[in-house]
């Protein structure tokens, strides 16, 4: 014995834990939810263009900060290059051409100019508490955002006083290089500084209130924010219509399901859905389609059982009969009369027990056959040559037919198709006058294979010609005793022939006054 792969056991656990969770999915969630839970994730991953905004401000400020460093570089080299006595005019124009403080550091760290104490005011802060309800909002979302998109939080930037040091200053005294700073200011909207060394001794640094990034991301946010609210109502009304579109029909199939099964199906119109062409349609029409069906074979059992019951009655009452008056009847004559009748009664009930068994079970039968390429030719053959090897009643004589344009095969069961062929025989033989002929043939049209069993009896009215194919319809010839058959032959021989997708039909004779032809026609089997 091999040992299994425990790594086996592992994968059909988790493939079974995937499906039963899949299954308590389905079943726990509507179809209706279920479509609006498909749709909103897409809009979920719309909403992932925030992620995108957040990166978008990151660039810009980089830009910012590159640009407030070669700025601070450029008025440090400026301020050295002037007079001193010129540097104070040149300071506050500077300030006033880049928006921004510019301060102007000793060697030791300690301002000796600014330009807001030379009059300029060139970088407010604003006061988030004296704004409107409009800048509240804003920076709320702001910072909701930053939470889910996780952004990085600047440190919140204070005024410094005449003894405290600068980080960028010190940094620049320190390194003799170019130190950039991103703050936040209290209204949420970033501070850049930027120091650099001016030639010569000193650090000039430069500090810039950058609210136009933050005005232009939270126009583009906005801007999103009314795509995806649009495309989200949209969305949300484009789910509830196929929602409804799908799941409203499908609870009016369901509802007629389930009256179905509680045994109305009698009184239950399943919607067929006419103006339906797509799925919902095909399967409404297919459920329509099977509870009249299983209405008919509901209809066709009941029929089957009050005929049976009937068909049962007489037998019984006749055999009830002969057996009451043998206990009342001396005479060994009319004693041996009866039980000859109870004889007659029992193989009567016998026959007719196994022909309604054979029909009751035919139908089951035929679903769970395997068909195989059945040669009809052969088969018609060895069915006549049986019956010639025995006694032929009345000296009844067999000819077949057959054209050359065969093979003659069908797809079928072999068993079955010789019943059919041995019911049509046994009932031409029934009719047929004695010495009379019994003519077969086979043909071969373009997709079917043509069989026809003809006689020379008395043929069949045209009114009957539909009713001698339903049970216990039985019209025999004159002179037959009584109770030989039950009507059950052609019935049987029809439901094995529609159960191999085919027909079976009776006319009368062209060639002669009377007779009977019966044609079947099979679907050939293409190789």
């Amino acid at each position: 014995m091999g040992r299994s792969d425990p790594g086996d056991d592992v994968g059909d656990r988790t493939e079974d834990d995937g499906r039963d969770l899949t299954l308590r999915w389905s079943g726990q969630i509507s179809l209706t939810r279920r479509i609006l839970a498909v749709n909103i994730f897409a809009l979920l991953l719309l909403a992932g263009g925030f992620f995108y905004l957040d990166s978008y401000r990151s660039r810009i400020v980089d830009s910012r900060v590159a640009q407030a460093a070669r700025e601070a570089r450029l008025i440090g080299e400026a301020i050295a290059a002037v007079d001193p006595a010129l540097r104070e005019p040149l300071i506050v124009r500077l300030a006033q051409d880049t928006g921004s403080q510019i301060r102007v550091f000793d060697r030791d760290g300690q301002i000796i100019k600014d330009s807001r104490a030379l009059g300029l005011r060139s970088f407010v802060l604003h006061d988030p508490d004296k704004e409107d309800w409009g800048q509240d909002a804003a920076r709320f979302l702001d910072a909701v955002i930053d939470v889910v998109v996780m952004a990085p939080r600047a440190p919140l930037y204070r005024e410094r006083g005449p003894r405290q040091r600068w980080p960028d200053v010190e940094d620049v005294r320190l390194r003799h290089g170019i130190s950039t700073t991103v703050w936040r200011a209290p209204d949420r909207t970033p501070v850049i500084t930027a120091a650099a060394r001016v030639p010569g001794g000193g650090v000039v640094m430069t500090t810039v209130n950058a609210r136009d990034i933050t005005r232009t991301v939270r126009i583009e946010r906005f801007r999103l924010s009314m795509v995806l609210l649009l495309v989200s109502i949209v969305s949300v009304l484009l789910s509830l219509f196929l929602a409804r579109t799908i799941v409203r029909p499908l609870r009016r199939l369901a509802r007629a399901a389930v009256r179905v099964r509680l045994g109305r199906a009698r009184e239950v119109v399943v919607p067929r859905l006419p103006s339906r062409r797509d799925e919902l349609g095909m399967l409404a029409r297919a459920l329509s389609d099977m509870s009249l069906a299983l209405r008919a074979r509901i209809d066709a059992t009941e029929a089957f059982a009050a005929d049976v019951t009937h068909e049962m009655k007489n037998p019984l009452a006749s055999l009830r009969s002969a057996v009451e008056g043998l206990s009342r009847v001396q005479d060994p004559a009319l004693q041996e009369q009866l039980m000859a009748i109870v004889r007659d009664d029992v193989h009567r009930l016998d026959r007719l027990i196994s022909d309604i068994s054979d029909a009751s079970r035919l139908d089951a039968q035929l679903s769970r056959a395997k068909f195989e390429p059945i040669d009809m030719v052969n088969l018609i053959d060895g069915l006549l040559s049986q019956r010639l090897a025995r006694d032929v009643e009345r000296e009844i004589r067999f000819r077949f037919d057959r054209s050359d344009d065969g093979p003659f095969v069908v797809l079928g069961e072999g068993a079955r198709l010789e019943r059919v062929i041995e019911n049509l025989i046994d009932n031409a033989v029934s009719f047929s006058p004695d010495r009379g002929l019994i003519t077969l043939s086979a043909m071969r049209g373009a997709h079917e294979v043509v069989l026809r069993v003809e006689d020379e009896g008395p043929g069949v009215p045209p009114d009957a010609r539909d009713a001698i194919f339903r049970r216990f319809h039985s019209v025999r010839p004159d002179g037959e005793a009584f109770g030989r058959h039950s009507g059950l032959g052609l019935a049987i021989a029809r439901t094995i022939v529609e159960g191999h997708q085919g027909t079976i039909t009776v006319e009368s004779r062209e060639d002669r006054l009377g007779g009977a032809r019966f044609v079947i026609h099979l679907p050939l089997y293409a190789r």
